[in-house]
Protein backbone atom coordinates (compact mmCIF):
# COMPACT_ATOMS: atom_id res chain seq x y z
CA UNK A 1 0.00 0.00 0.00
CA UNK A 2 2.80 2.46 0.60
CA UNK A 3 4.15 1.98 -2.63
CA UNK A 4 1.09 3.62 -4.18
CA UNK A 5 1.90 7.41 -3.12
CA UNK A 6 5.42 6.55 -4.74
CA UNK A 7 3.79 5.43 -8.02
CA UNK A 8 1.14 8.16 -8.49
CA UNK A 9 3.49 10.76 -9.68
CA UNK A 10 5.42 8.96 -11.91
CA UNK A 11 2.09 7.59 -13.49
CA UNK A 12 0.71 11.56 -13.43
CA UNK A 13 4.14 11.98 -15.39
CA UNK A 14 3.65 9.47 -17.83
CA UNK A 15 0.49 10.33 -19.06
CA UNK A 16 -0.61 13.70 -17.78
CA UNK A 17 -0.37 15.65 -21.20
CA UNK A 18 -3.12 12.90 -22.10
CA UNK A 19 -5.03 13.03 -19.14
CA UNK A 20 -5.22 16.62 -18.88
CA UNK A 21 -6.37 16.71 -22.77
CA UNK A 22 -9.20 14.31 -22.19
CA UNK A 23 -10.40 16.54 -19.08
CA UNK A 24 -10.42 19.44 -21.38
CA UNK A 25 -12.55 17.57 -23.70
CA UNK A 26 -14.76 16.14 -21.69
CA UNK A 27 -15.39 19.86 -19.75
CA UNK A 28 -15.74 21.12 -23.27
CA UNK A 29 -18.36 19.05 -24.34
CA UNK A 30 -20.38 18.69 -21.11
CA UNK A 31 -20.41 22.67 -21.44
CA UNK A 32 -21.73 21.92 -24.99
CA UNK A 33 -24.50 19.55 -23.61
CA UNK A 34 -25.19 21.81 -20.70
CA UNK A 35 -26.40 24.68 -22.99
CA UNK A 36 -28.72 22.74 -25.27
CA UNK A 37 -31.65 23.44 -24.09
CA UNK A 38 -34.72 25.94 -25.28
CA UNK A 39 -34.59 29.76 -24.68
CA UNK A 40 -36.84 32.29 -25.34
CA UNK A 41 -34.37 35.55 -24.35
CA UNK A 42 -31.02 34.85 -26.10
CA UNK A 43 -28.74 38.01 -25.95
CA UNK A 44 -28.38 39.99 -28.46
CA UNK A 45 -25.31 39.33 -31.00
CA UNK A 46 -23.08 42.54 -29.85
CA UNK A 47 -19.92 40.46 -31.02
CA UNK A 48 -19.54 37.63 -33.53
CA UNK A 49 -22.90 35.82 -34.22
CA UNK A 50 -24.04 32.56 -36.74
CA UNK A 51 -25.98 31.90 -39.08
CA UNK A 52 -26.73 28.20 -39.81
CA UNK A 53 -29.19 26.37 -42.05
CA UNK A 54 -30.69 22.75 -41.80
CA UNK A 55 -32.48 21.74 -44.94
CA UNK A 56 -32.80 25.49 -45.34
CA UNK A 57 -34.28 26.47 -42.47
CA UNK A 58 -32.55 29.44 -41.01
CA UNK A 59 -31.58 30.38 -37.48
CA UNK A 60 -29.47 32.62 -35.94
CA UNK A 61 -26.92 31.78 -33.22
CA UNK A 62 -25.27 33.65 -30.43
CA UNK A 63 -21.61 33.21 -29.36
CA UNK A 64 -21.93 32.24 -25.47
CA UNK A 65 -18.05 30.95 -25.05
CA UNK A 66 -15.16 31.59 -26.48
CA UNK A 67 -11.47 30.30 -25.05
CA UNK A 68 -8.99 30.57 -27.66
CA UNK A 69 -10.08 29.69 -31.03
CA UNK A 70 -13.05 27.23 -29.47
CA UNK A 71 -16.47 28.94 -29.43
CA UNK A 72 -19.85 27.79 -28.61
CA UNK A 73 -23.09 29.09 -30.54
CA UNK A 74 -26.33 28.35 -29.14
CA UNK A 75 -30.02 29.24 -30.70
CA UNK A 76 -33.28 30.27 -29.50
CA UNK A 77 -34.00 26.55 -30.13
CA UNK A 78 -31.55 25.48 -28.35
CA UNK A 79 -29.31 23.70 -30.96
CA UNK A 80 -25.28 24.22 -29.91
CA UNK A 81 -22.93 24.25 -32.18
CA UNK A 82 -18.79 24.26 -30.85
CA UNK A 83 -16.45 25.46 -33.66
CA UNK A 84 -12.96 25.46 -33.81
CA UNK A 85 -11.32 28.20 -35.86
CA UNK A 86 -14.47 27.50 -38.72
CA UNK A 87 -14.50 23.72 -38.17
CA UNK A 88 -17.56 22.03 -36.46
CA UNK A 89 -16.11 19.89 -33.40
CA UNK A 90 -19.18 19.55 -31.80
CA UNK A 91 -23.16 19.82 -31.72
CA UNK A 92 -25.86 19.09 -29.44
CA UNK A 93 -29.96 20.22 -29.77
CA UNK A 94 -30.01 18.15 -32.90
CA UNK A 95 -31.43 14.47 -33.32
CA UNK A 96 -27.91 12.89 -33.52
CA UNK A 97 -24.73 14.66 -31.72
CA UNK A 98 -21.22 15.08 -32.34
CA UNK A 99 -19.82 14.38 -29.06
CA UNK A 100 -16.26 15.42 -30.02
CA UNK A 101 -13.73 15.07 -33.00
CA UNK A 102 -9.97 14.61 -32.06
CA UNK A 103 -7.54 14.89 -34.92
CA UNK A 104 -4.58 12.64 -35.64
CA UNK A 105 -2.63 15.82 -36.41
CA UNK A 106 -2.76 19.24 -37.47
CA UNK A 107 -5.57 20.33 -39.42
CA UNK A 108 -4.71 21.09 -42.68
CA UNK A 109 -7.53 23.90 -42.93
CA UNK A 110 -5.49 26.17 -40.34
CA UNK A 111 -3.63 27.36 -43.28
CA UNK A 112 -5.78 27.18 -46.34
CA UNK A 113 -3.25 29.30 -48.01
CA UNK A 114 -1.17 25.80 -48.48
CA UNK A 115 -3.74 23.73 -49.82
CA UNK A 116 -3.26 25.73 -53.27
CA UNK A 117 -1.67 23.05 -55.65
CA UNK A 118 -0.44 21.22 -52.58
CA UNK A 119 -3.44 18.64 -51.28
CA UNK A 120 -3.09 17.77 -48.06
CA UNK A 121 -4.59 14.22 -45.92
CA UNK A 122 -5.74 14.16 -42.50
CA UNK A 123 -7.33 11.78 -40.20
CA UNK A 124 -9.71 12.66 -37.05
CA UNK A 125 -11.61 10.16 -35.20
CA UNK A 126 -15.75 11.14 -33.97
CA UNK A 127 -17.65 10.46 -31.63
CA UNK A 128 -21.62 10.46 -31.71
CA UNK A 129 -24.25 9.91 -29.34
CA UNK A 130 -28.48 10.13 -30.08
CA UNK A 131 -30.19 12.91 -27.78
CA UNK A 132 -31.20 10.54 -25.11
CA UNK A 133 -27.74 9.42 -24.44
CA UNK A 134 -28.89 5.68 -24.52
CA UNK A 135 -25.53 3.07 -25.26
CA UNK A 136 -26.93 1.76 -27.60
CA UNK A 137 -26.51 5.17 -29.68
CA UNK A 138 -23.26 6.11 -28.84
CA UNK A 139 -20.12 5.35 -31.23
CA UNK A 140 -17.23 5.72 -30.56
CA UNK A 141 -13.91 6.91 -32.69
CA UNK A 142 -15.90 7.06 -36.20
CA UNK A 143 -12.47 7.27 -38.34
CA UNK A 144 -12.57 9.68 -41.20
CA UNK A 145 -10.33 9.67 -43.47
CA UNK A 146 -9.89 12.88 -45.40
CA UNK A 147 -8.35 15.02 -48.25
CA UNK A 148 -8.05 18.85 -48.51
CA UNK A 149 -7.66 21.00 -51.63
CA UNK A 150 -7.76 24.60 -52.11
CA UNK A 151 -9.01 26.43 -55.37
CA UNK A 152 -9.50 30.11 -56.43
CA UNK A 153 -12.81 31.57 -56.59
CA UNK A 154 -14.33 34.53 -58.41
CA UNK A 155 -13.52 36.94 -55.24
CA UNK A 156 -9.82 37.01 -55.69
CA UNK A 157 -10.17 37.50 -51.39
CA UNK A 158 -12.14 33.72 -51.19
CA UNK A 159 -10.59 30.51 -51.48
CA UNK A 160 -13.18 27.57 -51.38
CA UNK A 161 -11.49 24.26 -49.68
CA UNK A 162 -12.99 21.35 -50.41
CA UNK A 163 -12.28 18.18 -47.97
CA UNK A 164 -13.56 15.33 -49.34
CA UNK A 165 -13.95 11.79 -46.32
CA UNK A 166 -14.04 8.50 -46.16
CA UNK A 167 -15.20 6.15 -43.27
CA UNK A 168 -13.45 2.92 -44.12
CA UNK A 169 -15.21 2.84 -47.60
CA UNK A 170 -19.11 2.67 -45.35
CA UNK A 171 -19.85 6.34 -46.60
CA UNK A 172 -18.07 9.33 -47.52
CA UNK A 173 -18.95 13.03 -47.94
CA UNK A 174 -17.45 16.33 -48.99
CA UNK A 175 -17.27 19.50 -46.69
CA UNK A 176 -16.46 23.12 -48.02
CA UNK A 177 -15.13 25.80 -46.92
CA UNK A 178 -14.87 29.35 -48.49
CA UNK A 179 -11.85 31.18 -46.12
CA UNK A 180 -10.55 34.65 -46.61
CA UNK A 181 -6.80 34.38 -49.31
CA UNK A 182 -5.46 36.35 -46.65
CA UNK A 183 -5.89 35.96 -43.43
CA UNK A 184 -7.82 32.08 -43.72
CA UNK A 185 -10.58 32.69 -41.42
CA UNK A 186 -13.97 30.88 -43.05
CA UNK A 187 -16.81 32.80 -43.50
CA UNK A 188 -19.15 30.29 -44.77
CA UNK A 189 -19.48 26.40 -44.76
CA UNK A 190 -20.69 23.55 -45.56
CA UNK A 191 -20.25 20.14 -43.25
CA UNK A 192 -21.25 17.35 -42.02
CA UNK A 193 -22.49 16.59 -38.61
CA UNK A 194 -23.39 12.91 -38.45
CA UNK A 195 -24.52 10.03 -40.70
CA UNK A 196 -28.18 10.44 -40.08
CA UNK A 197 -27.86 14.26 -40.36
CA UNK A 198 -27.89 16.59 -43.73
CA UNK A 199 -25.31 19.09 -44.03
CA UNK A 200 -25.09 21.77 -41.77
CA UNK A 201 -24.44 25.27 -43.50
CA UNK A 202 -22.85 27.57 -41.49
CA UNK A 203 -22.42 31.46 -42.38
CA UNK A 204 -20.10 33.64 -39.72
CA UNK A 205 -21.29 37.41 -39.19
CA UNK A 206 -19.18 40.30 -38.20
CA UNK A 207 -20.72 42.71 -35.66
CA UNK A 208 -21.34 45.38 -38.42
CA UNK A 209 -23.29 42.44 -40.36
Amino acid sequence: MRAWPLLLPLLLAACGDTLIARYAETAWTEAVERVATPLEDLPEPGGPALRLWIRGRPAAAVLLQEIGERRIWRTAAGQVVSTEGGRVTATAGFRQYVAATHFDGPDPLANPSELLGHPAAARRLVDLQDPDGGPEGMRFGLALDCRLRAEATEDAEILLVRESCRSRGRFGFTNLFWVEAAGGAVVRAEQWIGPAMPMLVMEFLSPAS
